[in-house]
């Protein structure tokens, strides 16, 4: 799946995933991969989870948004993603 991050707690390690009209999905920081935080605003990719908390995030990881350029690709900036 692919989503925009809703709101990440810097201090907790976790945030939440916007799910349209549905519940919020929650982001643990362990579930992230190649990176160290998200900020608000990133598409990412993830895998879905449900448990009893809720819905939950599994290998969280940037979307990929390179841009073709003729025959290059470019490949896009992760501004906002520490890696």
């Amino acid at each position: 799946m692919q989503t925009v991050v809703k709101k990440w707690f810097r201090d907790k390690d976790y945030g939440f995933l916007d799910n349209g009209g549905g519940p919020d999905i929650m982001v643990r920081k362990a579930d992230l991969i190649k990176c160290q935080f998200l900020k608000v605003g990133v598409n990412v990719e993830f895998e879905c989870h449900s448990d009893k908390r809720g819905l939950m995030a599994k290998k969280v990881k940037l979307a990929n948004k390179n841009k073709q350029q003729g025959n290059q690709v470019v490949k896009a900036n992760p501004f906002g993603v520490m890696t």
